[in-house]
């Protein structure tokens, strides 16, 4: 099965070739190695998609690149997850199934769904974050997401699936492109990114649906998550992992994103024996030696990136780890 954040990065090539951007350039600049990525069952990074975001926005000159990336996207380039979302029976179970999926394909952006009596909502809360290239990226994968909202299903249903209301979380000068590809002309600002649709189209049946095939599929992704670890500690590790470029965050930084109180955090990892400065020592010492076998860096911005404010307390904690100094390993 293709991992979906390698299936998003394909995507994401295929649409730069189409602007006329070499797509093994593209790698080049995000340090991704290209022929791995077409030919075995390498991974993909959040940092290396951003970097190929950053670059493709960039020399498109184009600041809503992923607005537009949504507009193009088809349900086939998201891979499984697509064909998952393709094969529901309904609009709203195959909204249901995206919400529910979401995390398979990003870690920056969580997704929320509302269903009331006459319309439903689907909500995207972007990690908090002061570095830009972070903040960069969920920008852009929060839009990518809600233009691929409202055009997942074009050409699946017999009718032309539009949004009652759109709210974004800042201003944006070029308001009607972003109305344009939305469909929509009621917008607002809000604290998060919002797409409203009314209730009639919850029913609607998809032309692809196949139920045998969706409940095949979903046994495949269930077998996957079955073999990742499992945990609120678990979870917090893998996104801590996986957003290095945001430094070492704070209890309540890290509750935030996890929808949370500090002490509700707390609570729920000692019940796991664990607590928060474990695993953010865990963290250090694997990014540690990750930063100081690439010989990418120096030791004092490997300092600076972990949190130390001192390098000497970098070093004697790296010995601690590992039984030598960082220049020696």
């Amino acid at each position: 099965m293709q991992e979906p954040k390698k299936q998003l990065a394909l995507g994401l090539l295929a649409y730069a070739v189409q602007r006329d951007l070499p797509a093994d350039r593209l790698c080049e600049l995000a340090e991704i190695d290209y022929p791995a990525l077409l030919t075995s069952d390498t991974t993909v990074s959040d940092i290396q998609i951003g970097r190929l975001w950053k670059h493709a926005s960039t020399l498109t000159d184009d600041p809503y690149f992923g607005l537009h990336f949504g507009e193009s996207l088809q349900l086939a380039a998201l891979g499984i997850v697509g064909e998952i979302i393709k094969s529901s029976d309904t609009v709203g179970e195959g909204i249901k199934t995206a919400v529910s999926l979401t995390p398979g394909i990003t870690d920056v952006v969580r997704t929320a769904l509302e269903v009331a009596e006459d319309s439903f909502t689907i909500s995207l809360i972007t990690i908090q974050t002061t570095d830009e290239s972070s903040a960069f990226l969920s920008r852009q994968i929060a839009e990518m997401l809600m233009v691929f909202a409202v055009h997942e299903l074009d050409g699946l249903v017999l009718e032309k699936i539009c949004p009652l209301s759109v709210t974004l979380p800042y201003p944006v000068s070029e308001i009607k492109e972003y109305l344009r590809v939305l469909r929509c002309t009621n917008y607002k600002q809000a604290p998060n990114y919002s797409l409203t649709f009314d209730r009639k189209y919850w029913d609607l049946p998809l032309l692809s649906a196949n139920h045998e095939m969706q409940a095949f599929l979903l046994k495949q992704v269930m077998e996957t998550e079955s073999q990742t670890p499992e945990g609120l500690s678990a979870r917090i590790y893998q996104f801590l992992k996986a957003h290095p470029y945001l430094g070492m965050p704070t209890l309540d930084e890290v509750a935030s994103n996890f929808n949370t109180t500090p002490r509700t955090l707390q609570r729920k990892l000692k019940q796991e024996g664990k607590s928060f400065q474990e695993i953010t020592n865990e963290i250090r010492k694997s990014l540690a030696i990750d930063y100081v076998v690439s010989d990418k860096y120096q030791i004092k911005e490997i300092a600076h990136l972990l949190g130390y404010n001192e390098v000497s307390a970098f070093s004697r904690a790296f010995k601690r780890w590992t039984g030598k100094a960082p220049i020696e390993y």
